[in-house]
């Protein structure tokens, strides 16, 4: 186990010396373990080096409504297709998944042309405005997961609350998001990680250095 050990443990003492080395001392050879000095200031200029607060900044601000537009509709549209019944339900639902297997280069050019002829280039609207429309921007997903999760949840709370006097409304605020925090948790932190680390949106429709992530 502990050989096992230091083998998995053999790139982070690896990327640890380098951190602190100068370039030079990094690609001697044989490799030198010990950096000499410790060059402590690579750090410090790192963070430098590029407004990365700036950067950071603008990276938590996408992801935070991305987040609250991606939970908000999607939980709405897994409601509408697993708590009320209407005509069409299960045909606009089939529809809603076949998209998935649409490539996203497929659509990258239209996409982005739309954009463009809205103004909306260099903004961080392509990157935060598709999660406010639940199925857009990689949603359809979400949407699935939240209503099977839905799903599980005895419609006769439903019909009590709707006894009581409840509008569809009130029923999908006070009964159904309660009872599905874990779907919802699940939810948060996939499209939190995944727009923390989207690289492909921000390089084609940011160009101003000023609103660019972390991940450009």
């Amino acid at each position: 186990l502990a050989a096992g050990a230091a083998a998995t443990l053999l790139p982070f003492v690896w990327l640890v010396r380098s951190a602190l080395m100068r370039d030079a001392q990094m690609f001697v050879s044989p490799p030198q373990w010990i950096p000499d000095p410790f060059q402590w200031s690579n750090f410090t200029e790192a963070l430098t080096a590029q407004p990365f607060g700036r950067y950071f900044l603008n990276t938590v601000v996408i992801a935070v409504i991305s987040v609250v537009g991606t939970v908000l509709t999607c939980s709405i549209a897994a409601f509408s297709f697993s708590r009320l019944r209407w005509r069409g339900r299960n045909l606009v639902f089939a529809v809603l998944l076949s998209s998935v297997m649409l490539p996203y280069a497929v659509t990258l050019i239209p996409t982005f042309v739309m954009w463009q002829e809205l103004g909306a280039l260099n903004t961080i609207v392509p990157l935060t405005v598709p999660s406010w429309f639940a199925g857009a921007g990689g949603g359809v997903l979400n949407v699935f997961l939240l209503r099977q999760f839905f799903l599980t949840i005895p419609y006769e709370l439903d019909e009590a609350a709707y006894i009581d006097g409840a509008s569809p409304w009130r029923v999908f605020w006070m009964v159904v998001m309660p009872l599905s925090k874990p779907a919802i948790v699940v939810v948060t932190i996939f499209t939190f990680i995944g727009t923390w680390n989207d690289f492909l949106g921000p390089l084609l429709y940011l160009n101003d250095e000023e609103k660019y992530t972390l991940s450009i």
